[in-house]
């Protein structure tokens, strides 16, 4: 192995900054003067990688919401492309972010660059042609999820297994009480946590229903509290002015700046958008209703591409309903709430619910990070 490793990193949004962040420190462990460089956030640059550009340029969710921003990502990844030729890293990972990282990735391996990928697409739950371009851009998948790595391997692409950053980080006990003293929650009174995504899109779709689902679940119980982690900076004011309209100023909605997970260890219910919030609510052992909203174009063009009866994480890794989600038009303020009365008023069901979660959080913790790390440097060991 070169003294210096050499490895460039692309990572989409801030949830791949984090992983990168991670990657790079176990790796440095090892290798001190490791050099990284690629598309960074806060947490990979503090960590020491040469930034070529923000993570948060590839924060984009929806076929629709896309094309407004694919001529500045189609120039970004071209000008990635010209970089990382003619400063070749000993190992590309692109963490996430498909859709722009597997074109980059592809355009690299040609040039006999190794590529490795780190959080698989869904293309096991929907477009499933892609399997063709991952097998042209990728040396090896490292996937979150053991079925993953099997139906890679059912399809001719090379994958390995390393487990899921949020099973490594989150305890078996996250402890209710203390996040309820951090928060300034009542102990006494149940609470629901509100998450109705990170992107500005969806929480433009989410939270109006949300806050009515709230307000119904108020009326069945009055005593009932409700959080509202706020996934960044720039929704606050969104959420602020939402939670201060006259219908939903008497639930005393809390927000918070980020603490998802705390909000989640608060709750005694969680109401959220599918995505990684809901494999976290497992992690954290609390039950939970899921809803998503896409743009009704990006929802007509998804649609008929779905391979998997259901949209959420728990859902897929038991394989079966076990957690209640609602799509679309079935996202209504009734259907929401009443899934959530289900759980807050019958604690026999809310058990249920929860019972096989701690086997699947056994199941994901891995140490992806180490894991991941191996991965890269045995693939540099082998050069």
């Amino acid at each position: 192995m070169s003294l210096t490793p050499r490895i460039g990193l692309v990572a989409g949004e801030l949830s791949g900054d984090r992983l990168g962040a991670a990657l790079m420190q176990r790796i440095r462990e090892r290798h001190p003067d490791a050099h990284f460089y690629g598309v960074a956030g806060p947490q990979m640059r503090a960590a020491g990688c040469t930034a070529l550009a923000d993570a948060e340029e590839l924060a984009v969710m929806g076929l629709a919401e896309v094309l407004g921003r694919l001529p500045r990502l189609l120039h970004l990844r071209r000008r990635l492309v010209r970089h990382f030729l003619r400063r070749p890293p000993q190992v590309f990972l692109g963490i996430d972010a498909p859709d722009f990282n597997l074109g980059l990735e592809r355009r690299l391996k040609r040039h006999g660059i190794d590529t490795l990928h780190w959080v698989s697409p869904a293309v096991w739950a929907w477009r499933r042609y892609r399997l063709k371009k991952i097998r042209a851009s990728v040396d090896t998948m490292l996937t979150l999820f053991p079925f993953e790595t099997t139906f890679y391997q059912d399809h001719g692409v090379q994958a390995r297994f390393v487990g899921h950053p949020l099973a490594d980080e989150i305890p078996d006990d996250c402890g209710r009480e203390a996040a309820r003293a951090l928060l300034g929650v009542s102990a006494a009174r149940r609470c629901v946590a509100l998450l109705p995504g990170s992107r500005e899109s969806e929480t433009e779709r989410l939270l109006p229903v949300f806050l009515q689902a709230a307000a119904l679940c108020r009326r069945a119980i009055p005593a009932l509290q409700f959080v509202l982690p706020v996934a960044s900076p720039g929704l606050m004011s969104r959420c602020r002015v939402a939670t201060q309209q006259r219908d939903y100023a008497q639930l005393g909605i809390i927000l918070l700046e980020g603490q998802a997970r705390t909000a989640l260890c608060a709750a005694d219910a969680v109401l959220l958008a599918s995505g990684t919030a809901a494999l976290e609510c497992l992690l954290v052992k609390r039950p939970m209703v899921v809803a998503y909203r896409l743009h009704p174009l990006s929802y007509l063009l998804v649609r008929p591409l779905l391979r998997v009866p259901y949209v959420s994480l728990p859902n897929n890794l038991l394989g079966r309903r076990q957690v209640p989600e609602f799509l679309q038009s079935e996202a209504t303020p009734e259907q929401l709430s009443g899934a959530l009365l289900a759980l807050l008023q019958d604690p026999a069901a809310a058990a249920r619910q929860v019972e096989p979660f701690d086997a699947l959080h056994a199941s994901l913790r891995r140490d992806a990070a180490g894991q991941v790390a191996d991965a890269v440097l045995e693939r540099i060991c082998a050069q």
